[in-house]
């Protein structure tokens, strides 16, 4: 199966977020998998300046932008140990920016930009020797090619008989344009309505892919069914509950070998679930000595790791410290960056409880590493969470996960109770209700837990043993395109 993957980030070529990691991770298990696969990324200005093995092939031509022909210049990279192969979509006038999106505001001609990508992308498929059997894009920035292939591209021969997958990572995000951009992309008029491009006198790009591509993928099963009601779909529930028949959820895999307490060269000592005690005491000295404290304290380490943001319940994390850190039942450390008001409101509770509380504003990825492997307990009380990965690498390192439940936090954490306990299914501390009261009642049963060592040992020891990596997910990637290329093509409606 020759399956292209689309993604306007990748790693270890450009990255945001977790929508990187899965492109730069999903054409490789796939090719272990047995599938030929091959990944279209944009060559931003930040690809240039890393150190990669990257060279300007012969490919070059032009993409009709509106009234506009922009040049396409396409580069090529082979990655060490892996097999896939890799195109990058070069224009100085698309590509050349400080940011892959913009700063504070998302750049103005963002909708150009990834016109041009989505059909270069195109361009670049229909040019190899062999035709895909699968094209396999990623949210917004690419959402409209299954639009292209179905309307502009359907009889070009390497193209015609492929099947297209959109796998949808956050739905907050739709790639929303005023009218007038419906120019630039090439299509007729009659597809702005309300069945296919448009969303309340918008460009939706994100809708374009939910309504031509075959089928649907999203990143938790939970998250799947959240997306289809409001507020969980944004706008779009009902035309996703039009094609919950195509909508599939999958839960993300992790890098099983960058998030590996055995081999992890940011951990000071390597361990595994026989000696995690002494691994975990290792990284609390190490992490005790970067912040500035002549040795850890005895409590248990209470940890968040992430974006500082509303949607990850960092107000809940903020009240917790409150309520919690003059208790003297443990030791807190967060480490993220995001909202200025969240950064400030954090800076302050860590100065009124500094033998309690320590903050570290930004991203140190040796950081991250080090509170995975120090920390006991993992706070994760998102407001929504598509997938989530910090709780799979939390699990990686023996650190218990405290959880709401939404999204692909409910698909990866079992809640600790008798039951689960018995039946040996459980992995972490789940609450419900989006309110701090909440999230400190789960933090408080984790911490009696955490005081019964047999409970807790067995605890560790049992998340330890997961199999969250890429081979998982892959094989049901497989099964979505077996599906893809099993059904007739979506339909296309006919709008006159």
């Amino acid at each position: 199966m020759r399956v292209l993957q689309i993604s306007s980030e990748a790693t270890p070529f450009a990255k945001t977020g977790g929508l990187a990691d899965v492109a730069g991770a999903l054409p490789d298990a796939l090719e272990r998998a047995g599938c030929d696969c091959t990944l279209v990324v944009p060559a931003y200005r930040e690809v240039f300046e890393k150190n990669l093995p990257i060279q300007k092939t012969d490919m070059q031509f032009s993409v009709p932008v509106g009234q506009r022909n922009l040049e396409a210049t396409i580069y090529s990279c082979s990655l060490p140990d892996q097999k896939h192969n890799v195109f990058l979509i070069g224009n100085t006038h698309c590509f050349d920016q400080d940011t892959l999106y913009g700063g504070a505001e998302d750049y103005a001609d963002n909708a150009e930009r990834f016109i041009f990508f989505s059909r270069a992308a195109l361009e670049v498929a229909a040019r190899q020797p062999h035709a895909f059997d699968i094209i396999h894009c990623h949210d917004w920035q690419t959402s409209l090619v299954p639009a292209y292939q179905k309307l502009l591209y359907q009889s070009w021969p390497t193209l015609s008989e492929a099947r297209s997958v959109l796998t949808i990572h956050n739905m907050a995000f739709q790639g929303m344009f005023w009218h007038w951009d419906m120019l630039l992309t090439g299509f007729h008029w009659k597809y702005f309505n309300w069945r296919q491009l448009e969303f309340y006198g918008q460009l939706n790009m994100l809708k374009a892919g939910i309504v031509f591509a075959d089928q649907l993928t999203t990143v938790s099963p939970t998250y799947a069914q959240e997306i289809q009601a409001a507020p969980g779909g944004c706008g779009l529930e009902g035309v996703l509950a039009g094609r919950a028949s195509d909508l599939t959820g999958i839960v993300n895999g992790i890098d099983v070998e960058t998030w590996n307490p055995r081999t992890d060269e940011l951990i000071p000592r390597h361990y595994s679930d026989d000696d995690f005690k002494q691994g975990k005491y290792t990284a609390r000295v190490a992490l005790a000595a970067r912040l500035g404290h002549a040795a850890p304290d005895d409590r248990p380490l209470v940890a968040f790791v992430g974006r500082l943001a509303e949607q990850k319940g960092v107000s809940l994390v903020l009240d917790l410290l409150h309520r919690m850190a003059g208790s003297g039942n443990a030791r807190f450390v967060v480490l993220g960056a995001g909202d200025p008001q969240l950064q400030e409101a954090l800076k302050v509770v860590a100065s009124e409880h500094p033998g309690a509380i320590d903050v570290v504003i930004g991203f140190d990825e040796v950081f991250a590493h080090l509170i995975q492997a120090a920390a006991d307990i993992l706070l994760m009380p998102s407001q929504y969470e598509p997938c989530g990965l910090a709780q799979l690498y939390a699990f990686r390192y023996g650190t218990i996960p405290v959880v709401r439940a939404t999204g692909g936090l409910v698909d990866t954490v079992v809640d600790v109770n008798d039951q689960t306990r018995a039946d040996g299914t459980a992995s972490g501390f789940v609450f419900q209700d989006f309110q701090s009261a909440s999230l400190e009642e789960a933090v408080q049963r984790a911490l009696a837990a955490h005081g019964n060592k047999t409970l807790w040992q067995d605890l560790v020891y049992r998340v330890m043993q997961q199999d969250w990596s890429w081979e998982v997910s892959a094989q049901q990637y497989q099964k979505v395109y077996e599906r893809a290329l099993a059904n007739a093509p979506a339909d296309v409606v006919d709008v006159r």
